[in-house]
């Protein structure tokens, strides 16, 4: 298994903190969420059926012709390498470890690429990977830039799979409504914007052809008849999603501006984390980690990844940047 953000019991444990005295910000999920609507008794005592409303909000809110609802954008990332032979696979890298991780378990050929070596890369491979806006980076690549690049690999049955995790806050960026063409795949989070991750639903946009080898890899029953009725209501809730955008837009803003105060200026970052690059970056990791604040550390390159804090924790994360500054000017 990767390491990933969150697991607060066990840095509760390794640190000798309190659970409930962590201030997580080692995810990239919103640290809050709209208002959640009351779950009929149904959803939970019957199987979920696929024409409840949810795949209907759901194009209607990504602007999608057709997609599948699976248990995470994470389901989507171990199936699909399940659906091509050995292929040669590009990875605009750095990015999320799951999806080299998931198509290197399948036993494909996997080349790690630069957003710039791609075009010289792309005759050779059969898929290419492609997070977008970029995790940890933040950076987006053009919406016509992916196209032409899709155009190429489709044109000899190859895909261009694009992960929009977080795409929710800069939705003209996305893909979404070009994901019914052949080779192109479009994976999208709930989650994270909604701030649930925990519901565990996410959708890959895709040709019916696709979605339907998808859904029959997957198996019935993939997504609980809970978060398929939570799902269906925030995502035909325009008003609140525009006020979760807004923000979490501002709230990013705020945190890129309260790292720049403490000589920690990001590299890049989205609405939802900020990524700032140093070799000090295990440092200042283990020194937030023994006030509680717990960040997402990586080694290649050697960086951090903070997201949003809510309430309290601004003042919390502005004090121990503070106190690491005078330690460490």
């Amino acid at each position: 298994m990767l390491e990933h953000g969150g697991r607060l019991r066990l840095a509760a444990q390794r640190h000798g903190i309190p659970l409930s005295d962590l201030l997580d910000l080692s995810t990239g999920v919103a640290p809050y969420h709209p208002p959640l609507p009351s779950i009929a008794d149904s959803a939970w005592a019957r199987l979920p059926e696929p024409d409840d409303g949810l795949q209907a909000a759901a194009r209607r809110y990504y602007g999608a012709q057709a997609l599948l609802p699976v248990a995470g954008s994470q389901a989507a990332i171990q199936a699909l390498p399940r659906l091509r032979r050995a292929a040669r696979v590009g990875v605009v890298s750095p990015c999320y470890a799951e999806h080299a991780a998931a198509w290197r378990r399948a036993g494909h050929r996997l080349l790690e690429l630069s957003e710039a070596g791609v075009p010289r890369a792309l005759e050779q491979l059969d898929v290419l990977l492609v997070v977008n806006p970029n995790n940890p980076t933040g950076q987006l690549i053009a919406p016509q830039r992916l196209l032409d690049w899709h155009d190429e690999l489709a044109a000899r049955g190859g895909w261009l799979v694009v992960d929009e995790a977080f795409m929710d806050c800069t939705p003209e960026h996305s893909l979404a409504a070009y994901s019914h063409l052949p080779g192109l795949l479009v994976l999208r989070s709930f989650g994270k914007f909604f701030g649930l991750a925990g519901a565990r639903l996410g959708f890959v946009l895709a040709e019916s052809a696709l979605l339907q080898a998808l859904a029959e890899l997957l198996g019935p029953w993939t997504v609980n008849g809970p978060t398929r009725q939570l799902g269906s209501v925030l995502l035909a809730d325009s008003a609140g999603q525009q006020l979760q955008h807004q923000r979490l837009v501002a709230d990013g803003q705020r945190l890129a501006e309260l790292l720049r105060r403490h000589d920690l200026a990001p590299l890049g970052g989205c609405a939802l984390f900020q990524w700032w690059v140093a070799a000090e970056a295990a440092q200042l990791h283990e020194f937030l980690a023994r006030r509680g604040i717990l960040t997402r550390l990586f080694a290649q390159p050697s960086s951090l990844r903070f997201g949003l804090p809510t309430d309290a924790g601004w003042q919390r994360l502005d004090h121990a940047l503070q106190a690491y500054r005078e330690q460490h000017p």
